[in-house]
């Protein structure tokens, strides 16, 4: 699996790094990113975050976490 944040949709709600530090982060505006690849999805998450990324796309309330296997 691969991740990324659209940006243009986040909201700051915090709910992906509070969740999975290891894969989003947020700027200084409170934006999140995917910080592995600097959100290029290009950057396979390993398998035992997967579960973690899962639970930041279903809690994410403007369904900004991409995902793409």
């Amino acid at each position: 699996m691969k991740t990324k944040v659209n940006r243009e949709t986040c909201i700051s709600c915090g709910n992906c790094y509070s969740i999975c530090p290891e894969i989003f982060e947020c700027d200084e505006e409170g934006i999140a990113f995917c910080h592995l690849d600097n959100n290029k999805m290009e950057v396979t998450i390993d398998a035992y975050l997967e579960k973690s990324l899962i639970d930041c796309v279903e809690c994410c309330p403007t369904e900004s976490i991409l995902v793409r296997k």
